[in-house]
């Protein structure tokens, strides 16, 4: 059977990353920090995927400019520096990787992150080697926009028919939606699984060993 897709982007925390929990203590640390009201976490995790502008927005409806760029460098102190909530690959995503890079699939790496972000965590695990493209939301448009999603796509000569989004969050998977690509969701990340299914994924896997699974049978 020929294979249904070319291309797999993934989303990066919440979906091979293990770092929801550092990203919420980081938002809520920042907003303290600025004397802005305390958010929850269940409202945190609602911005996760977000671009910072996006999230900061969402979380504070923040009206003098002045404090986008407080609150960015506060966030990026207290997750690079303070907080002491883990941030790890899912158990098996290197097995993932190397398992659709064998198959000679193109992959990428459509993420809410900062570039400097995103390339430190790249780097510290190793998984720069496998992403043929990768796309940061303070270089394009952030989700649910499809920007990013289609500047890959455009990049690496693949057309959305052919393409697939994995993510864990309503803001991956409407960008999906929005570019034309088929999406994968995963409920054990930022969103739970009934925002994901409104918009209607191949699938909705509840375990990394569940996505490995799906996509060895279904890629």
């Amino acid at each position: 059977m020929a294979e249904k897709f070319d291309l797999i982007v993934f989303d990066w925390d919440g979906t091979l990353m293990d770092s929801a929990a550092r990203i919420v203590a980081s938002l809520q640390a920042a907003g303290a920090d600025l004397g802005l009201p305390v958010k929850t976490d269940a409202e945190c995790r609602n911005v996760i995927g977000l671009g910072m502008f996006e999230a900061i927005q969402g979380l504070h409806e923040v009206t003098e400019p002045e404090l986008i760029p407080r609150f960015s460098e506060r966030y990026r102190h207290h997750f690079l520096v303070s907080c002491t909530h883990p941030e790890v690959l899912f158990d098996g995503v290197h097995g993932i990787l190397q398992a659709l890079v064998q198959r000679q699939l193109w992959l990428g790496v459509a993420t809410g992150k900062g570039r400097k972000g995103l390339d430190r965590v790249l780097k510290q695990t190793d998984c720069s080697r496998y992403f043929h493209s990768t796309r940061c939301a303070d270089e394009t448009s952030s989700k649910p926009d499809p920007m990013m999603l289609c500047e890959i796509m455009d990049e690496l000569g693949v057309m959305p028919e052919k393409t697939l989004m994995v993510g864990d969050t309503e803001y991956d998977l409407e960008m999906a939606q929005r570019a034309g690509t088929a999406a994968l969701a995963v409920s054990y990340g930022a969103h739970e699984s009934e925002r994901l299914q409104i918009f209607e994924p191949l699938a909705c896997l509840k375990s990394i060993d569940e996505m490995a699974q799906w996509l060895a049978k279904n890629i």
